[in-house]
Formats: structure tokens, sequence, C-alpha cells
């Protein structure tokens, strides 16, 4: 029996405290176990959902009917390359080699940024649409990236005439959607314009070729609209960053003899740069997705290659297949924004914050920093809006038609029910998240937000088919069972439409839900528990009154981003139906602009509202404000 004795027997103490962590384990297990089933199988099935798209555009891809890859990679996406690409393509090569050989020598990083470019400027100038759209995002990221970032350090660092009014109107351009910006542009612009008509009749040219003048249909002319458009996103995201930063690291950079300028270089945009990383991710998806104004522009992107392969040449293989490089594009963006921000944290290291000591521009340089500021504004929204109005009240006996009005209830509708569909899937994904955050749950609710990075055109090619092998399954039961055809319930009609708007936006209301969430104590869902409160029963009677104002506004969003979108519907509406968009579309595709002014200006008159919370939202950020 000496083993006996040498067995390591615990003490009264220990196997109090063991017998009692074994009871809070058990209770804890308990707890989860009654929360996690019910919600995991819920989120399983709306991320069952959102996948099937892509699911569906991969095996369209790899299994097509006939093989016309080679087709499509020599005629479509990329064509015969000019000779300057393979020289660019050589020393871009040739840099990432020294690079990866000798990453710390004096010249390496210059010579890593040199190669990034090379390789971009080579992709470019392939003549297919996989250069157009490279060349197209490439430019609207940076013109997007100087013009948000510095107008954000003017709006948060000093002060000069016009400040505040300047901060409101410089977020204003995101309510304006690009096909709408094009418009109004080509209508100004183009060679039968007042511009170039004004032109002409003062110096007695007669033709284009008696002079020069910018073509804005061409990739040029779409990079500017987009930035226009679309720089906002980088604004926003860069004023956040700069509004919370330190003022104590930017007065040591001043004390080591940093200019105000080589404070904001070396100091504030390597502080910001997460920030600015994610709101050029969001100029890029955007310019992706774009349909409407690249089209009329005349530019042959991805997404008007899937748009014309689907529709006008009949191949659903081929679009799969493109559609396929748009995702392949969207996973590498993702990439490239999480090495971006690597594993570096920057964070405070105090709990006291100081307010911004604004400095003063007086004279000219204040008129200046307000001039800079009001050009993005007026480019981006006070010119179109000038165009618009101008033709609206010119054409608006022509434009308040039947058409007008059908067009304006349906979107109306169409985009409430879908606001109302994703504030329910974005509910339910985030408490879910709160109440049984398991191994699956949480990464699924994170995978969810990335809908609002497929592109539209990716979606109704995966929800097309999916939906109509459906109806046809519905169909063929009917049949069996009752004699009677049940017709087309899910694809070609509005329900196609929700489950894309739901799936696309489903981002937007889940940041806002979560962001609420996160503002009601966990105290509070113990208490119900305790109170014998079930999960389900505690959403509806403490949770639900409590979020209604988050609610509130993601269901804002999501109405209004729904108005605007236009790929999607254009691919998944039925028959002789028409939203604000399509009809807007529809009318400037005949070059009937002045009735589709009206349509056109009543969606930015709705995007203004979200857009002016979200800047507020972001302006008052700053903790100890």
């Amino acid at each position: 029996m000496n083993w006996l004795t040498r067995l390591p027997i615990p003490s009264l103490g220990d196997a109090t405290r063991r017998i009692g962590g074994l009871g809070r384990s058990v209770t804890r297990w308990r707890a989860k176990r009654r929360a996690s089933p019910m919600w995991t199988a819920v989120v399983a099935v709306i991320m069952a959902v959102m996948a099937l798209p892509l699911i569906t555009v991969v095996i369209l891809a790899l299994t097509p009917e006939e093989n016309i890859w080679p087709h499509l990679a020599a005629n479509v996406l990329f064509g015969r390359p000019p000779s300057a690409a393979y020289l660019l393509a050589a020393l871009a090569a040739a840099g990432f080699i020294f690079w990866s050989y000798r990453p710390t020598a004096p010249a390496a990083k210059p010579l890593m940024w040199f190669s990034v470019a090379a390789t971009l400027l080579a992709l470019g100038s392939f003549p297919g649409s996989f250069g157009q759209t490279l060349l197209l995002m490439t430019g609207a990221g940076a013109v997007t990236i100087v013009a948000g970032a510095s107008a954000a350090w003017l709006v948060t660092m000093y002060r000069f005439p016009g400040r505040a009014i300047a901060d409101r109107l410089l977020v204003i351009p995101l309510a304006m959607p690009t096909y709408i910006v094009a418009y109004a542009y080509v209508d100004l612009l183009d060679f039968a314009g007042p511009l170039q008509s004004m032109l002409r009749n003062a110096t007695g040219w007669q033709s284009a070729r008696d002079y020069w003048f910018p073509q804005i249909r061409s990739i040029g002319g779409a990079v500017f609209i987009m930035s226009a458009v679309l720089y906002p996103y980088v604004y926003l995201t860069a004023r956040a960053s700069f509004v919370q930063q330190s003022i104590c690291a930017l007065e040591v950079a001043r004390t080591l003899g940093r200019s105000p300028l080589g404070a904001f270089i070396s100091v504030a945009l390597p502080l910001a740069r997460p920030a600015l990383v994610a709101g050029v991710s969001l100029v890029l998806m955007e310019c992706l997705n774009d349909i409407g104004a690249v089209q009329y522009l005349g530019v042959q992107t991805l997404t008007a290659s899937v748009y014309s392969t689907w529709l006008q040449r009949s191949n659903l293989g081929g679009a799969a297949q493109i559609a396929t490089v748009m995702l392949s594009l969207v996973i590498i963006l993702f990439a490239a924004e999480r090495m971006a921000r690597g594993r570096a944290q920057r964070h405070h290291t105090t709990g006291r914050y100081r307010s911004i000591p604004f400095h003063d521009l007086t004279g000219w340089k204040g008129y200046a920093a307000t001039g800079l500021c009001l050009v993005p504004f007026a480019v981006g929204f006070l010119i179109p809006v000038i165009v618009l109005a101008r033709l609206s009240w010119t054409a608006m006996g022509d434009a308040v038609d039947s058409r007008f009005w059908a067009a304006a209830s349906n979107s109306f509708v169409l985009s409430s029910i879908a606001a109302a569909v994703a504030v329910v899937l974005a509910l339910t994904l985030g408490y879910a998240r709160r109440v049984a955050p398991n191994g699956f749950i949480r990464p699924a609710v994170r995978l969810a937000g990335l809908g609002y990075a497929v592109p539209g055109t990716v979606l109704a090619l995966g929800l097309l088919i999916p939906l109509a092998g459906l109806d046809n399954a519905i169909d063929a039961l009917a049949r069996s069972v009752t004699g009677w055809s049940t017709g087309l319930l899910l694809s070609g009609s509005v329900v196609a439409l929700v489950i894309a708007y739901s799936i696309r936006f489903l981002a937007v209301g889940l940041g806002t839900v979560e962001a609420g969430l996160e503002r009601i104590s966990p105290n509070l869902d113990a208490a119900a528990r305790a109170l014998g409160e079930t999960s389900l029963s505690a959403l509806m009677r403490v949770h639900l009154p409590l979020l209604l104002p988050a609610l509130g506004s993601a269901g804002l969003l999501v109405f209004v981003d729904a108005m605007k979108e236009l790929p999607a519907t254009l691919l998944l509406r039925p028959f002789n139906f028409d939203t604000l968009a399509t009809h807007v579309y529809g009318l400037a595709s005949l070059e009937q602009f002045e009735e589709a002014a009206l349509g056109a200006l009543t969606i930015v008159l709705v995007g203004l509202i979200p857009v002016l919370l979200l800047h507020k939202a972001v302006a008052g950020g700053r903790p100890g404000g």
C-alpha cells in the first residue's frame, strides 16, 4: 500500500475550489448549450444563402458548356499589350527580385514602390477589360487618397473661413450615384454640350478638329468622375483617424524640428494608414462594381464585360468566368488591406485627451484653404446638381409621367422591403454573436460583412441559376400534385431583387446594429436570464426597445443604398419593372437625359439624409470631446 501514500491527495480547500469551479463550468456549459444550437443553425442558414451566389459563379466558371476561356483572355480580358508593357514588367520583376534578396538595402524601399507602380502600369497597358479596370481603380485610388486625406487634415487641424460649412459639404458628394454624375458631365462637357457650344460661338471654331478639348468619354473621364464622387470614403476615414490621433505625438514632432507639413507626412499619415487603406479599399470596390457610369463613358471594365457577355452574347459560362476574375480582385483587395494593416497596433498611452489646438489660417492662406476644400464639393456635387436642376426645370412636363411615378413607387416599396429584411438579418447575426459566440458564429458574422464587396453583377449572376432551379422544382411538384403550373415565383421577380439587396447591403446594417449592441451592458443579459427569460425573449423584451434608434439608422442606410443600386437591378428585375435607377439608366442610354434628370435628382435628394448623419457621427468622435 506504499503506492497509495504517494498519490497527490488534494487538501480540503483545493477540493472545495475544484468542486465550485466544476459547478461554474457546468453552469456556463448549460447556458451556452441552451443558446448555441438554435442561433448556430440560424446563422448557418443565413451564411448558406449568402454563399450560394459565390459558389454558383465558381461552379459555372469551372463547368462551362464550351471552353471559351482562351477567347475571353485574348479578346475580352487582356488583348495584345504594347511592347512598353513587357519592358515595364521586366523592370518590375527585376525590382522585386532585388528587394527580395536585399530588403534592407538603402535603395530597397524606393525600388519596391517603383516595382509596384511598374507592375500596375504594365497590367494597365493591356487594352482589354482587365487593364481598363486596373487603370480605373489605380487612378481613382490615387486621386481620392490625395484629395480626401489633404482635405481631412485641413479641416481637422486648421481654422479658416467657412471651415465648419466645408466640413459638411465635403461629405455630400457621397449621396451622388456615379452614373448620375457621369450623365451630368457628359451633358455639360460633350461636343454638343453648352460649354463647348459657348466656346465655339466665342471663337468661331466650326468642328472638333479646330481645337482641343478633354474627352469626357474616356478612361481619364471615368477616373475624374469616380474620384469626384468617391473621395468622401477616404475623407471620412481619414477625418475619423485624425480626430482621434494624439496631439502629443504631433507636438513632439514639431519640437524635433518638423514643419507642420513634415509632421503631417512623417507622423499623422503613418498613424492614419489603416484608415486610409480602408477608405481606398471602399473606393476600389465601388469602381469594380460600377456599370452605369463606365458603360455611358465607353470604358469596357470587367463589370461591363460580364453584362455584355451574359445578355448581349448569351454566354452564361463566359460571364461566370469573367466574374471569377472580379472575385479574385476582391480577394486580393482584402488580402492587401490586411497585409497593409499587419500586426501593428496604434493606441493611446493615456486616458486623458486634449482638445485639438487649431492653427489659424488668415489672409490669403485662409481663403486658399477654403477654396481647396470647396473644389471637391463643387466638382462632385454642386455642378452635377445644377445640371440636373436645369434639365429638370426645362423638361418637367415630359419627365413627370406615369413611368416616373411607377418607378418611384417601385423604388420606395422595394427599398423598404430590402431595408426591413437586411435589418432583421443584421439583428439576428449581431445578437447571435452576443449570446452564443462559439467558434462558428464569430467568424461567420465577420464574413457576412463581406457581401458589400461582392459586385452586383456577380450577385445577380450567382442568384439567377439556383433561383431558377428552385422555381422549376416547385413547378414540377405542383404539376404532379395539382396539375397547375406555378410559374416563376423567385427568379424574375421582386423576391430575387430583395435577396440580392439583402446580401449586398447586409454589411451596412450589421455595422450599425453591432455598434448599438455594444452600448448595451452585458449585465442586462445576465439580469434577464436570471429572471427566467430565454435569449429570444430577452431580445424581444429587453434589447429590441433599446436598439430602436440603431435599427432605424441601419434601415435608413440600407434603404438609400438600395435606391441607388443599378447593376443587380438591371440583371434581376422582372419584365416591365423599373426602379428610379433603371428608369434614369434607360432614358440616359437613349440620350433622353432631360427626361431622366428629375429621377436622378430624386435619388440624390434621398441620399443626402444618411450622408449628413454619417458626418455627424464621424466629426463628433474624438474621445473626451
